[in-house]
C-alpha cells in the first residue's frame, strides 16, 4: 500500500486539493484542513500535504521548487510542528477514522478495549 494524502496545498499554482474518498469526513474537519493547509502555504510558500502512510500513520509534508529562494525549511518545519501540537485531537480523530475506515482495523483495537 502506498501513501495517501488527504488534502494538500500549492503556493505556487494557489491550489487547494481535497482526496474525495475522504468526502464522508465531517464538514468541520474538512473546513479545518483546508484552513491549515491553505495558511501554511500563505506563510512558509511551497507545497505542503496531509496524509497517511502504509502504516496508518498521519504525515505532514512540505516541499519546495528547487529554485524557491524564498522558501525557509527550517520555518516550515517548526510551523508543521506548531500545526501538529495545536490540532493534536483533530489529527488524532482523523487517524481513528482512517484507520478503522479505510484500513479496516477493528474499532476494540484502536480504542484500546482489547485488553492490550
Amino acid at each position: 500500500m502506498e501513501r495517501v494524502v488527504i488534502c494538500g496545498a500549492n503556493a505556487y499554482e494557489q491550489k487547494y486539493y481535497f482526496n474525495k474518498d475522504f468526502d464522508k469526513i465531517p464538514d468541520s474537519m474538512k473546513d479545518e484542513l483546508h484552513i491549515i493547509c491553505v495558511l501554511f502555504t500563505e506563510e512558509a510558500g511551497g507545497i505542503f500535504t496531509i496524509g497517511f502512510d502504509d502504516e496508518g500513520e498521519l504525515f505532514m509534508e512540505t516541499m519546495a521548487e528547487e529554485e524557491d529562494i524564498t522558501y525557509d525549511e527550517i520555518a516550515a518545519g517548526m510551523l508543521v510542528k506548531q500545526i501538529r501540537d495545536n490540532r493534536q485531537e483533530m489529527f488524532e480523530a482523523l487517524s481513528l477514522y482512517y484507520r478503522a475506515i479505510v484500513l479496516k482495523e477493528p474499532i476494540d483495537s484502536l480504542l484500546g478495549e482489547d485488553g492490550e
